[in-house]
């Protein structure tokens, strides 16, 4: 399909090749707007789209967006996206293969679909039949609001949101799709990508009937969107879930959002009846124990997964090596990390691991990025040592030198705050922290100086 630009009196009907402040047919004043004319190769039909002028104004005159956001009930997805799917907007969703991006997706498409809103659901990798079968699978009743387009040509699909108007659009995945007027050019080719991706933020953009639009991005081998760079830039919210294939637990990160915060999280379990929102990722992420049961190896910190605090616990299991390399396994840290961690609890700490296999988890799988987790790896591995348990009520949150100093990590008092509403008793944190009038409700804070301060404060003891 061929377009060009031409200008028309929209009182005659009058066409130029040049704008003009009066037309020269009905002496009309600033009638005259901008049209693009699309012409089909095939049946030579001329289209007319009428493209107004957009008027130059003050940035101050300029009106906030009053638009209201799609709450799903989806709480960690809501999140995410910065409280909800904002009308007037793009996102793109992207993942390694069988990372849950169709699986999410479609549980967004009927959750918005259920509260009367219109979704028009468009694949180019499944058929109609393989969509309605993994509805049937995760969904308990597909709502009457869903209407799904199986095609890899945006030209339908653009001509579906015409004649169904739908509030979102969800597109998987937009590398399958192509325009018409830009063959021979294949589908994934980056003229193709850009195109569409172009042609959907002109749907979702449109200040008179705004749509919210949702695309699925396949990723390549070096964990990135597919295509050009641009792509990101051309969206306003880009959505990354992370998580192994046979692990439970799926993240999805905000790596950007012109509406919500960048870097935040949300947590979903993947099961055979999709991706469930965690609600409560505290609550996953830490062992149920009845009170007072105590068991060695395992300790808690505070992690910040973007704007909030959650409570993790990390295990540790210390055995006798009968090699030569005693093994060092972190299923949740750089192995590079654990060793140093292992060097400084030996050097500072007074405990030799030399011949000892370590292996360190965390309940849920959750990944341990911040420095703030590395007291209580330490913690969790002298527990082991020792066999001693370490009080559920205990929690440690701070980062350790090669010095064996514990040293500051940021946004800790909305960590202890975090601690104190959970009912937590005390926090193990670094010296001078706080000042003595920084006072927190119902749980003790502890400033240590040097590990083995701490070490002798939970375990009583100075050396194995």
């Amino acid at each position: 399909m061929k377009e060009k630009t031409i200008y028309q009196c929209s009182n005659c009907g009058y066409q130029s090749l040049k704008w003009v402040g009066r037309c020269s047919e009905c002496n009309e004043w600033n009638t005259v707007e901008e049209a693009i004319v699309r012409m089909d190769k095939k049946s030579a039909v001329k289209k007319y789209e009428i493209r107004k002028k957009t008027p130059i104004i003050k940035l101050s005159e300029v009106q906030g967006s009053k638009s209201d956001r799609i709450i799903t009930r989806m709480n960690e997805f809501n999140r995410v996206m910065g409280g909800g799917i904002v009308r007037d907007s793009i996102t793109i969703i992207t993942s390694p293969p069988g990372g849950g991006k169709s699986t999410l997706t479609l549980a967004v498409a009927n959750d918005v679909a259920s509260k009367g809103y219109k979704v028009l659901y468009a694949s180019g990798e499944e058929s109609d039949s393989q969509i309605k079968n993994r509805a049937d699978r995760i969904l308990d009743k597909i709502d009457e609001n869903i209407w799904i387009i199986a095609d890899t040509s945006m030209d339908y699909v653009l001509q579906s949101i015409e004649e169904i108007e739908p509030d979102l659009i969800i597109v998987d995945s937009i590398q399958t799709f192509t325009l018409s007027q830009h063959l021979p050019a294949r589908a994934g080719n980056p003229t193709q990508t850009m195109e569409c991706s172009n042609e959907l933020l002109r749907v979702a953009k449109n200040s008179d009937k705004p749509k919210a639009v949702i695309m699925i991005g396949q990723m390549n081998k070096n964990d990135e969107i597919a295509g050009l760079r641009a792509l990101e830039h051309l969206v306003d919210t880009v959505l990354v879930i992370e998580g192994e294939d046979e692990e439970e637990l799926r993240a999805v990160l905000s790596t950007k959002n012109r509406f919500g915060s960048t870097g935040e999280m949300g947590f979903f379990s993947m099961t055979e009846k999709g991706l469930l929102s965690i609600d409560n990722p505290s609550e996953f992420f830490m062992t149920k124990r009845d009170e007072g049961e105590i068991v060695s190896g395992s300790a808690l910190t505070v992690l910040r997964e973007g704007s909030r605090p959650i409570i993790a616990e990390i295990e540790s299991l210390v055995s006798n090596s009968f090699t030569p390399y005693p093994s060092r396994i972190g299923e949740a840290l750089r192995r590079e990390q654990l060793n140093t961690l292992i060097s400084i609890l030996e050097q500072r700490g007074g405990i030799n691991l030399f011949n000892k296999n370590v292996v360190i988890k965390t309940t849920g799988g959750i990944k341990l990025k911040e420095q703030a987790a590395n007291l209580s790896v330490i913690m969790s591995i002298a527990s082991s040592v020792y066999n001693i348990g370490i009080s559920n009520n205990i929690v440690f949150i701070a980062d350790v030198g090669l010095t064996g100093e514990l040293k500051k990590v940021p946004a800790l008092e909305s960590r202890i705050k975090e601690l104190a509403r959970m009912g937590f008793k005390k926090v193990y944190v670094a010296k001078n922290t706080f000042s003595k009038a920084v006072k927190f409700d119902n749980i003790d804070v502890i400033q240590s100086k040097t590990l083995q301060e701490v070490i002798q404060q939970v375990f009583g003891v100075e050396k194995p």
